[in-house]
């Protein structure tokens, strides 16, 4: 199936038809909506707007704690400048050994490809993440300009450390020299160019969330007991051990729907 990039904003891969599958629902969430990571926000919309110029950009690890926001930066980033050109097309995992031939067919579009791989780590003894390093900078052919490669993750090397990675760290003259296990694990990460981190909230910032929630989306907001609202949110996210603004968000759906 071909696709329209002029009325197709994103996109998925579907390895077992070997093509590309045009979104239809998309989420509408915008950055407005992504409270405490000010910025994250700041540095990810100034990279990608050079980017979108035409300039050189970095390709993007967003990774950290879960809930943060992270997956939801590409969505908002999708709304925010699908007019300008910006498209997005999600890789899973799984599929990165097709990562090359989806790359060379965006290569000469006139459209801007963010590709995003979610939740992007590998265990021990997994290999794809050799295809995106190809991908990222390390092949003969230089990545074509119109795509920027964004992926999220729980670990900021995206591969599993073992302790036995570090048997053969030695010291030499002072300077610390990685052994051949770790230098091939690090130099995935280090062909994204912008790291942005993704901390736990503490419990004051988890409830700035919520009371930001509810002051942007509930009328009369001052009206309400913030104290019977703050303890109920504290026993939501003991629920949850989680004090996330995914939870933040979940807590304020089932409260309003309660």
């Amino acid at each position: 199936m071909t696709i329209d990039w002029l009325t197709t904003l994103a996109a998925v891969w579907r390895p077992r038809r070997e093509a590309l599958r045009p979104v239809r629902q998309l989420d509408d969430v915008g950055f407005d909506d992504l409270l405490g990571i000010d910025a994250q926000k700041s540095a990810f919309r100034d990279n990608l707007e050079l980017f979108i110029a035409g300039s050189r950009a970095n390709n993007v690890l967003l990774w950290g704690a879960r809930g943060t926001g992270k997956s939801s930066l590409v969505k908002c980033a999708l709304n925010a400048y699908a007019e300008c050109g910006l498209r997005i097309v999600e890789v899973d995992k799984d599929d990165l050994s097709d990562l090359t031939e989806i790359v060379d067919d965006l290569r000469d579009l006139p459209q801007r490809f963010l590709v995003f791989c979610d939740d992007l780590s590998f265990d021990e003894g997994e290999t794809g993440f050799k295809h995106l390093k190809s991908v990222l900078e390390g092949s003969i052919e230089l990545p074509p300009s119109n795509v920027l490669l964004c992926a999220t993750s729980n670990r900021r090397h995206l591969v599993s450390e073992q302790a036995t990675d570090n048997e053969a760290v030695e010291i030499v003259d002072g300077e610390l020299h990685y052994g051949d296990r770790i230098e091939e694990k690090l130099s995935l990460a280090d062909r994204f160019g912008l790291w942005l981190s993704f901390y736990p909230n503490t419990m004051a910032q988890y409830l700035a969330i919520v009371d930001a929630l509810f002051d942007q989306r509930v009328a009369g907001f001052e009206d309400i007991d913030r104290q019977a609202l703050h303890r109920a949110a504290k026993q939501f996210a003991m629920t949850r051990a989680s004090r996330s603004g995914r939870t933040a968000r979940q807590f304020f759906v089932q409260y309003r729907g309660g």
